[in-house]
């Protein structure tokens, strides 16, 4: 017989629990009171997640992107929500041109990563050298609000097959005093190598050896990745190993859904990655398996619920598994 785990620890973090909150709130006043007519603007998705943007829709949350923003003439009266990834200062400027309200939902750990990326890139204009390096995805809503703090002067890296290619290119300068940021949900081990060896590249080309060259002060790099993600990781890895079968859910746009999976992967050989039940197939199970389901900051509780739901339902053809592959439960 199957059993099944939720992950207690997967589920939606604070910053988009908190953006949903507000979402619905506005929405329910907005029914209750009668004024439907005023909307809510979501730049870009509020959660990748299907099936939880699906449920706002029908609740009347209309999702947009930055070139409907660029189009539009004005929107006096309207709604527009920061989601919790968080925008550059550039976007603000453009929604309040055009007339609209702000909720913003960036979320407290991303927002006061954008301060200090700030803080980091003014300190390097008023010594007049200096660098701002992000680890993140190219092109994520996260990175773009990092990089519209520098002006669009910080370089992003994405992995360590980046880092040696941008150094060989002199993108990044091995001379100059050099300050590392995080995207806030990547993996922290990730974080580590690219750091240790941006360090000892550092190193090498100033001649030092690594611990003169730490003395110097010329490398600074900070934690940013948010605390909550940071845990997961080895609460994750620990969860993966404990059962026979993961399956992952969560919306493959999922930045933090790749990584957390990748991990589960790197733990359980039988991890897959889903959407939602649809995407389940019998013969991924063996009898007897205990399944583990777990999910992205991304991914709603209730789908997990649902996922354990329909995995269960499948006990009825267990038998017909150990028939077929010749297992003796006696």
């Amino acid at each position: 017989m199957l059993t099944v785990d939720i992950d207690r620890n997967s589920g939606f973090c604070a910053g988009v629990i908190r953006a949903i909150g507000q979402a619905e709130e506005f929405l329910d006043k907005s029914k209750e009171s009668g004024d439907t007519d005023r909307k809510l603007f979501s730049l870009g998705a509020i959660v990748h997640n299907d099936a939880e943007l699906n449920r706002l829709v029908d609740k009347g949350l209309v999702t947009i992107d930055k070139e409907d923003l660029e189009d539009m003439v004005q929107a006096d009266g309207e709604v527009l929500l920061i989601r919790a990834h968080g925008e550059p200062p550039q976007t603000y400027e453009k929604a309040h041109s055009l007339g609209f309200d702000i909720i913003d939902c960036t979320c407290p750990v991303v927002l006061k990563l954008q301060q200090r990326i700030k803080e980091a890139y003014l300190r390097h204009l008023e010594m007049g050298s200096g660098q701002i390096i992000i680890f993140g995805n190219i092109g994520h809503a996260e990175v773009l609000g990092l990089i519209g703090q520098t002006e669009g002067t910080a370089v992003v890296v994405e992995d360590l097959i980046m880092l040696e290619k941008v150094i060989d290119e002199g993108t990044i300068r091995l001379d100059i005093p050099t300050e590392v940021f995080s995207q806030t949900t990547k993996s922290p081990a990730e974080y580590a190598l690219i750091c240790s060896r941006l360090e000892e590249e550092m190193a090498r080309f100033n001649e030092l050896s690594i611990e003169r060259f730490k003395g110097r002060g010329m490398l600074h790099v900070h934690n940013t990745i948010c605390s909550q993600v940071a845990t997961r990781h080895e609460r994750l890895s620990r969860f993966a190993l404990e059962h026979d079968i993961i399956l992952f859910v969560s919306g493959k746009a999922s930045s933090n859904g790749k990584v957390l999976c990748e991990l589960c992967k790197s733990m359980n050989i039988r991890t897959y990655h889903i959407d939602s039940v649809e995407d389940i197939k019998r013969v991924w199970f063996r009898a007897n398996d205990r399944v583990g389901i777990c999910g992205a900051t991304s991914t709603p509780k209730w789908l997990l619920e649902k996922v354990a739901e329909h995995v269960l339902s499948l006990n009825k053809y267990v038998p017909a598994w150990e028939e077929q592959y010749g297992i003796d439960n006696q």
